[in-house]
Protein backbone atom coordinates (compact mmCIF):
# COMPACT_ATOMS: atom_id res chain seq x y z
CA UNK A 1 0.00 0.00 0.00
CA UNK A 2 0.98 3.16 -1.01
CA UNK A 3 2.06 6.22 1.25
CA UNK A 4 -0.97 8.34 -0.95
CA UNK A 5 -3.91 5.38 -0.04
CA UNK A 6 -2.36 4.74 3.81
CA UNK A 7 -2.81 8.51 4.29
CA UNK A 8 -6.61 8.28 2.67
CA UNK A 9 -7.25 5.98 4.40
CA UNK A 10 -6.45 7.19 7.95
CA UNK A 11 -8.38 10.50 6.69
CA UNK A 12 -11.85 8.08 6.18
CA UNK A 13 -10.89 5.93 10.00
CA UNK A 14 -10.40 8.85 11.59
CA UNK A 15 -13.71 11.19 10.16
CA UNK A 16 -16.19 11.66 12.83
CA UNK A 17 -19.47 11.82 10.72
CA UNK A 18 -21.09 13.75 13.94
CA UNK A 19 -18.69 16.89 13.59
CA UNK A 20 -19.81 19.18 10.92
CA UNK A 21 -16.92 20.11 8.13
CA UNK A 22 -15.69 23.70 7.50
CA UNK A 23 -16.96 25.25 4.26
CA UNK A 24 -13.77 25.99 2.37
CA UNK A 25 -13.99 29.16 0.20
CA UNK A 26 -10.38 29.49 -1.81
CA UNK A 27 -9.80 33.11 -3.26
CA UNK A 28 -7.78 33.39 -6.14
CA UNK A 29 -6.48 35.73 -9.16
CA UNK A 30 -5.13 35.19 -12.34
CA UNK A 31 -2.70 38.70 -11.76
CA UNK A 32 -1.44 40.34 -8.89
CA UNK A 33 -2.70 43.56 -7.58
CA UNK A 34 -6.34 43.19 -8.31
CA UNK A 35 -7.30 42.80 -4.64
CA UNK A 36 -7.88 39.68 -3.79
CA UNK A 37 -7.01 39.50 -0.04
CA UNK A 38 -9.29 42.70 0.45
CA UNK A 39 -12.04 40.31 -0.77
CA UNK A 40 -11.26 37.37 1.56
CA UNK A 41 -10.41 39.48 4.41
CA UNK A 42 -13.69 41.45 4.08
CA UNK A 43 -15.36 38.51 3.17
CA UNK A 44 -13.96 36.80 6.25
CA UNK A 45 -15.91 39.92 8.55
CA UNK A 46 -19.38 39.64 6.32
CA UNK A 47 -19.59 36.12 7.46
CA UNK A 48 -18.54 36.63 10.85
CA UNK A 49 -21.33 39.55 11.52
CA UNK A 50 -23.85 36.91 9.69
CA UNK A 51 -22.85 34.69 13.23
CA UNK A 52 -20.31 32.60 11.69
CA UNK A 53 -17.30 31.47 12.98
CA UNK A 54 -14.32 32.40 10.11
CA UNK A 55 -10.75 31.71 9.36
CA UNK A 56 -8.56 32.44 6.85
CA UNK A 57 -5.53 30.43 5.53
CA UNK A 58 -2.76 32.71 4.28
CA UNK A 59 -1.14 30.81 1.48
CA UNK A 60 -0.12 33.52 -0.35
CA UNK A 61 3.41 32.54 0.78
CA UNK A 62 6.38 35.59 1.39
CA UNK A 63 4.01 38.58 0.84
CA UNK A 64 1.83 38.16 4.25
CA UNK A 65 -0.91 40.29 3.19
CA UNK A 66 -3.19 39.13 5.36
CA UNK A 67 -1.06 40.24 8.77
CA UNK A 68 -0.80 43.61 7.18
CA UNK A 69 -4.12 44.54 6.41
CA UNK A 70 -5.39 43.09 9.95
CA UNK A 71 -1.98 45.49 11.21
CA UNK A 72 -1.22 41.98 13.69
CA UNK A 73 2.10 40.11 13.23
CA UNK A 74 1.41 36.49 14.39
CA UNK A 75 3.32 35.14 16.72
CA UNK A 76 3.56 31.41 14.71
CA UNK A 77 3.00 30.45 11.28
CA UNK A 78 2.02 26.81 9.62
CA UNK A 79 5.57 25.87 9.82
CA UNK A 80 5.23 25.74 13.56
CA UNK A 81 2.38 23.22 13.66
CA UNK A 82 5.23 21.25 11.16
CA UNK A 83 8.30 21.30 12.83
CA UNK A 84 7.99 22.96 16.25
CA UNK A 85 5.54 20.40 17.35
CA UNK A 86 2.46 23.51 18.60
CA UNK A 87 -0.67 22.28 18.19
CA UNK A 88 -3.65 24.33 16.36
CA UNK A 89 -4.68 26.43 18.46
CA UNK A 90 -1.32 27.86 18.48
CA UNK A 91 -1.17 29.03 15.91
CA UNK A 92 -4.40 30.86 15.22
CA UNK A 93 -4.17 34.74 15.38
CA UNK A 94 -7.16 36.23 16.24
CA UNK A 95 -7.80 39.56 14.16
CA UNK A 96 -10.75 42.16 14.34
CA UNK A 97 -13.92 41.22 15.12
CA UNK A 98 -12.59 37.76 16.16
CA UNK A 99 -11.57 36.47 12.36
CA UNK A 100 -8.87 34.00 13.08
CA UNK A 101 -5.92 33.58 10.51
CA UNK A 102 -3.23 31.04 10.06
CA UNK A 103 -0.11 32.39 7.91
CA UNK A 104 0.86 30.12 5.64
CA UNK A 105 4.60 30.76 5.59
CA UNK A 106 6.35 28.06 3.53
CA UNK A 107 4.98 25.51 5.29
CA UNK A 108 2.76 23.95 2.84
CA UNK A 109 4.99 23.94 0.21
CA UNK A 110 7.37 21.69 2.31
CA UNK A 111 4.82 18.96 3.02
CA UNK A 112 5.86 17.27 -0.19
CA UNK A 113 8.92 15.78 1.63
CA UNK A 114 7.44 14.98 5.24
CA UNK A 115 7.44 11.60 6.08
CA UNK A 116 3.96 9.98 6.80
CA UNK A 117 4.13 10.26 10.45
CA UNK A 118 4.59 13.62 10.30
CA UNK A 119 1.82 13.92 7.26
CA UNK A 120 -1.05 12.37 9.46
CA UNK A 121 0.05 14.55 12.34
CA UNK A 122 -0.33 17.59 10.62
CA UNK A 123 -3.73 16.27 8.75
CA UNK A 124 -5.20 15.26 12.38
CA UNK A 125 -4.19 19.05 13.72
CA UNK A 126 -6.21 20.48 10.58
CA UNK A 127 -8.91 18.10 10.76
CA UNK A 128 -9.81 20.00 14.26
CA UNK A 129 -10.31 23.70 12.29
CA UNK A 130 -13.41 22.12 12.06
CA UNK A 131 -14.49 22.32 14.98
CA UNK A 132 -13.11 25.33 15.69
CA UNK A 133 -14.53 27.22 12.61
CA UNK A 134 -17.40 27.17 9.91
CA UNK A 135 -16.10 28.61 7.31
CA UNK A 136 -12.53 28.73 6.18
CA UNK A 137 -10.76 31.05 3.73
CA UNK A 138 -8.35 30.24 1.89
CA UNK A 139 -6.72 33.06 -0.22
CA UNK A 140 -3.44 32.01 -2.44
CA UNK A 141 -1.08 32.97 -4.36
CA UNK A 142 -2.56 34.81 -7.76
CA UNK A 143 -1.12 33.36 -10.66
CA UNK A 144 -1.04 29.79 -11.78
CA UNK A 145 2.10 28.24 -9.93
CA UNK A 146 1.59 24.75 -9.17
CA UNK A 147 1.00 25.40 -5.71
CA UNK A 148 -1.90 27.77 -6.96
CA UNK A 149 -3.12 24.69 -8.60
CA UNK A 150 -3.17 22.20 -6.41
CA UNK A 151 -5.31 24.41 -3.82
CA UNK A 152 -7.53 25.00 -6.60
CA UNK A 153 -7.89 21.50 -7.72
CA UNK A 154 -8.69 20.52 -3.74
CA UNK A 155 -11.24 23.26 -3.39
CA UNK A 156 -15.46 22.80 -3.83
CA UNK A 157 -15.70 26.28 -3.89
CA UNK A 158 -13.54 28.79 -5.92
CA UNK A 159 -13.78 32.46 -5.97
CA UNK A 160 -12.01 33.85 -9.02
CA UNK A 161 -10.97 38.31 -8.34
CA UNK A 162 -10.77 40.07 -11.53
CA UNK A 163 -11.06 43.66 -12.67
CA UNK A 164 -11.33 45.31 -15.92
CA UNK A 165 -7.59 45.31 -16.84
CA UNK A 166 -7.07 43.70 -19.80
CA UNK A 167 -4.44 42.13 -18.33
CA UNK A 168 -6.39 41.00 -15.40
CA UNK A 169 -8.98 39.41 -18.01
CA UNK A 170 -6.36 37.36 -19.95
CA UNK A 171 -5.05 35.94 -16.98
CA UNK A 172 -7.92 35.08 -15.79
CA UNK A 173 -8.80 33.12 -18.37
CA UNK A 174 -5.02 31.34 -18.19
CA UNK A 175 -6.01 30.69 -15.13
CA UNK A 176 -9.55 29.19 -15.67
CA UNK A 177 -7.90 27.30 -18.45
CA UNK A 178 -5.21 25.92 -16.68
CA UNK A 179 -7.33 24.73 -14.15
CA UNK A 180 -9.84 23.24 -16.62
CA UNK A 181 -6.64 21.16 -18.07
CA UNK A 182 -5.46 19.60 -14.82
CA UNK A 183 -6.04 16.10 -14.78
CA UNK A 184 -7.33 16.31 -10.98
CA UNK A 185 -9.43 19.02 -11.59
CA UNK A 186 -13.32 17.99 -11.16
CA UNK A 187 -16.25 20.42 -12.42
CA UNK A 188 -18.81 18.09 -11.19
CA UNK A 189 -17.71 18.76 -7.48
CA UNK A 190 -16.23 22.48 -8.31
CA UNK A 191 -17.89 25.52 -8.04
CA UNK A 192 -16.30 28.88 -9.64
CA UNK A 193 -17.58 32.38 -8.52
CA UNK A 194 -16.58 35.54 -10.01
CA UNK A 195 -16.29 38.68 -8.59
CA UNK A 196 -16.01 42.01 -10.55
CA UNK A 197 -13.23 44.53 -8.40
CA UNK A 198 -12.93 48.25 -9.15
CA UNK A 199 -15.53 48.83 -11.30
CA UNK A 200 -17.59 52.08 -11.96
CA UNK A 201 -20.95 50.94 -11.83
CA UNK A 202 -23.07 47.33 -11.43
CA UNK A 203 -23.60 47.37 -15.27
CA UNK A 204 -19.37 47.80 -15.52
CA UNK A 205 -19.39 44.42 -13.32
CA UNK A 206 -22.01 42.81 -15.12
CA UNK A 207 -19.97 43.07 -18.49
CA UNK A 208 -16.44 42.73 -17.28
CA UNK A 209 -18.31 38.92 -16.20
CA UNK A 210 -20.22 38.24 -19.50
CA UNK A 211 -17.04 39.01 -21.17
CA UNK A 212 -15.04 36.80 -19.49
CA UNK A 213 -17.97 33.85 -19.64
CA UNK A 214 -18.47 34.13 -22.95
CA UNK A 215 -14.99 32.98 -23.91
CA UNK A 216 -14.88 30.40 -21.01
CA UNK A 217 -18.16 28.87 -22.15
CA UNK A 218 -17.07 28.93 -25.62
CA UNK A 219 -13.63 27.35 -25.52
CA UNK A 220 -13.78 25.38 -22.07
CA UNK A 221 -17.06 24.55 -21.22
CA UNK A 222 -16.75 25.61 -17.94
CA UNK A 223 -19.55 27.22 -15.57
CA UNK A 224 -19.53 29.89 -14.03
CA UNK A 225 -21.14 32.42 -11.38
CA UNK A 226 -21.18 35.88 -10.70
CA UNK A 227 -21.53 36.78 -7.17
CA UNK A 228 -21.38 41.04 -8.10
CA UNK A 229 -19.12 44.03 -8.32
CA UNK A 230 -17.06 45.73 -5.70
CA UNK A 231 -16.67 49.34 -7.09
CA UNK A 232 -13.72 51.41 -7.00
CA UNK A 233 -14.00 53.27 -3.93
CA UNK A 234 -11.42 55.60 -2.01
CA UNK A 235 -12.55 54.77 1.38
CA UNK A 236 -11.45 50.78 0.42
CA UNK A 237 -8.06 52.81 -0.66
CA UNK A 238 -7.72 54.80 2.77
CA UNK A 239 -8.53 51.62 4.98
CA UNK A 240 -5.83 49.79 3.56
CA UNK A 241 -3.61 52.84 4.32
CA UNK A 242 -4.82 52.28 7.51
CA UNK A 243 -4.31 48.79 7.92
CA UNK A 244 -8.05 48.14 8.51
CA UNK A 245 -10.77 46.59 6.71
CA UNK A 246 -13.08 48.85 5.06
CA UNK A 247 -16.02 46.74 6.35
CA UNK A 248 -14.62 48.16 10.04
CA UNK A 249 -13.47 51.34 9.50
CA UNK A 250 -16.18 52.48 6.86
CA UNK A 251 -19.24 50.44 7.58
CA UNK A 252 -21.22 52.68 4.86
CA UNK A 253 -19.12 52.83 2.05
CA UNK A 254 -19.83 51.50 -1.13
CA UNK A 255 -17.59 48.78 -0.85
CA UNK A 256 -18.39 47.43 2.39
CA UNK A 257 -22.36 47.29 0.87
CA UNK A 258 -21.02 45.51 -2.05
CA UNK A 259 -19.06 43.24 0.35
CA UNK A 260 -22.50 42.98 2.23
CA UNK A 261 -24.15 41.52 -0.63
CA UNK A 262 -21.75 39.29 -1.83
CA UNK A 263 -21.85 37.78 1.08
CA UNK A 264 -25.20 37.65 1.85
CA UNK A 265 -25.20 35.71 -2.01
CA UNK A 266 -23.04 33.20 -0.93
CA UNK A 267 -24.88 32.42 2.38
CA UNK A 268 -28.11 32.17 0.34
CA UNK A 269 -29.48 29.05 1.10
CA UNK A 270 -30.01 27.39 -2.08
CA UNK A 271 -26.54 28.41 -3.07
CA UNK A 272 -25.25 26.85 0.00
CA UNK A 273 -27.22 23.54 -0.66
CA UNK A 274 -25.60 22.96 -3.92
CA UNK A 275 -21.70 22.81 -1.79
CA UNK A 276 -20.58 19.90 -0.21
CA UNK A 277 -18.34 20.65 2.72
CA UNK A 278 -14.75 18.77 2.60
CA UNK A 279 -13.41 19.84 5.60
CA UNK A 280 -9.66 20.56 6.13
CA UNK A 281 -8.89 16.72 6.71
CA UNK A 282 -9.53 15.92 3.23
CA UNK A 283 -8.82 19.31 1.79
CA UNK A 284 -5.12 18.72 2.83
CA UNK A 285 -4.71 15.43 2.34
CA UNK A 286 -6.06 16.34 -1.56
CA UNK A 287 -3.13 18.54 -1.90
CA UNK A 288 -0.43 16.49 0.15
CA UNK A 289 -1.32 12.97 -1.83
CA UNK A 290 -1.65 14.95 -4.99
CA UNK A 291 0.99 14.35 -8.13
CA UNK A 292 3.04 17.02 -8.84
CA UNK A 293 1.46 18.99 -12.17
CA UNK A 294 3.26 18.90 -15.10
CA UNK A 295 3.79 22.20 -16.94
CA UNK A 296 0.78 24.25 -17.12
CA UNK A 297 0.24 25.06 -20.92
CA UNK A 298 -0.34 28.67 -21.60
CA UNK A 299 -3.58 30.28 -23.36
CA UNK A 300 -3.77 30.00 -26.94
CA UNK A 301 -3.38 33.78 -28.76
CA UNK A 302 -6.74 32.63 -30.32
CA UNK A 303 -8.92 32.52 -27.00
CA UNK A 304 -7.14 35.40 -25.28
CA UNK A 305 -7.99 37.74 -28.48
CA UNK A 306 -11.20 36.63 -27.99
CA UNK A 307 -11.85 38.04 -24.14
CA UNK A 308 -10.22 41.17 -25.90
CA UNK A 309 -12.31 41.75 -28.79
CA UNK A 310 -15.94 40.21 -26.69
CA UNK A 311 -18.50 43.64 -26.22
Amino acid sequence: MDQAQQLRNIIKNSSKPVRPLARIITVTSGKGGVGKSNVAINLAIQFKRMGKRVIILDADFGLANIEIMFGTVPKHNLCDLIYQGKNIKDIITWGPEDVGFISGGSGISGMYNLSRDYLVYIIVNLAELDAIADIIIIDTCAGISDAVMEFLVASGEIILVTTPEPTSITDSYSLLKALNQSPRFSREDTMVKVVSNRVTSEDEGHQLFNKLNTVVTRYLKLPLNYMGAIPQDQMLARSVMQQSPVSIEYPNAKSTKAFEAIASQLMNPDDAALIKPRGMAAFFSHIITGRKLSTVPSASPNSIGSIQNTQ
